[in-house]
């Protein structure tokens, strides 16, 4: 059957904008689920887009909205988890990994099985990993397992020569995982986050520079999810997703005080600053910078270890040939983005 409809958690965020807009612009129609319509304005205005207010922890609201589909794909994660108690008490609380990375994708298969949809693409993380010492990697480990075994275990009834597989609580899905490094591209919460840090402080002091990554654009990422979606060789699967090239940390934050016009002294902090770094800024008020759960999973190197998958049929852009268009501090769009930060929009 060929895939015509899906249903997208977490369309609205960075990597899901994206995603969205290319299955759009491949005739796609596409439902959108939110928890606020005005964070999806953008999808809103895509013809053959749908954006719907809805609960994505309320497991009937799940089985309404995927009837019809033809698949799921899920990219809802948070970062970091909130402290109960604080008066900057951010959107995600203490727990919040367990609902959102484990008990959300098992909400999902079983909405899936009840509503009888069989294709499900879900976000995972380079990492991810159920006895990582970081919450986040390692919540992220025992979703990704949660959803592998759902597309392992197959359910049939009596007349299966009649008609076909039974799907029961989302068992028998054909499930593709996706496990990227961290994604980079206009609107980005990493390059961009240290650009800005750039511009303010003359000396930075780095934890955990040593750490490895391999950026991977944003919009190879959402090319990814959309040619997997019809792609049989890519059911049961997981892939790894790195750009070309890997770097440390220190390394790409030189390399951004270099494309902004902002060469700053880096001052590299040893494991033990490095984490007392990690936990004073868990105390900063408003959006967070660094938390000790980041630098534990910064102790695992964040790249691929195998190059790009060829199942996709084209090759990863890299960081120097995308990045400098939207990090360069002459550009308009850049300044723009200055003020919005100014002005704490």
């Amino acid at each position: 059957m060929k895939i015509q409809r899906i249903c997208v958690l977490g369309g609205s965020g960075f990597v899901g904008t994206h995603l969205v807009s290319q299955l759009a612009a491949r005739g796609l129609n596409v439902r959108v689920l939110s928890r606020r319509r005005e964070t999806a304005k953008e999808l809103i205005l895509l013809p053959t887009v749908e954006v719907v207010e809805a609960d994505v922890h309320d497991e009937h609201e799940l089985v309404r909205h995927f009837r019809g589909m033809d698949a799921v794909i899920n990219l809802v994660g948070i970062l970091h988890e909130g402290k109960v108690g604080r008066a900057d008490l951010p959107s995600a609380r203490r727990g919040d990994f367990q609902r959102v990375h484990i008990e959300l994708p098992r909400k999902i298969v079983h909405a899936m099985g009840e509503a009888n949809v069989h294709r499900l693409l879900h976000m995972s993380a380079l990492g991810a990993d159920p006895n990582s010492r970081s919450a986040y990697q390692r919540s992220k480990g025992i979703g990704e397992a949660l959803v592998r075994e759902a597309g392992r275990r197959h359910v049939e009834h009596e007349n299966w020569y009649l008609n076909g597989p039974k799907f029961i609580h989302g068992y028998g899905l054909n499930v593709t995982v996706f496990r990227p490094s961290v994604i980079f591209g206009r609107g980005d919460s990493f390059l961009s986050m240290f650009a800005r840090l750039l511009k303010r402080f003359p000396v930075l002091p780095l934890g955990s520079g040593d750490a490895r990554f391999a950026p991977v654009h944003v919009e190879d990422v959402a090319r990814a999810f959309a040619d997997s979606l019809d792609n049989v060789a890519t059911f049961g699967e997981t892939y790894e997703l790195c750009g070309p090239r890997a770097y440390t940390l220190q390394e790409l934050v030189s390399y951004v005080g270099e494309v902004t016009g902002k060469p700053r002294r880096i001052v590299p902090l040893g494991k033990w600053p490095s984490y007392f770094q990690a936990w004073a800024l868990e105390f900063k008020p408003g959006k967070k910078l660094m938390t000790r759960d980041n630098y534990y999973a910064m102790g695992t190197d964040n790249v691929c270890a195998a190059g790009w998958p060829a199942v996709f049929g084209f090759e990863p852009g890299s960081l120097e040939a995308i990045a400098p268009e939207y990090l360069r501090a002459d550009t308009p769009r850049a300044r723009y983005e200055d003020y919005r930060e100014t002005a704490r929009r």
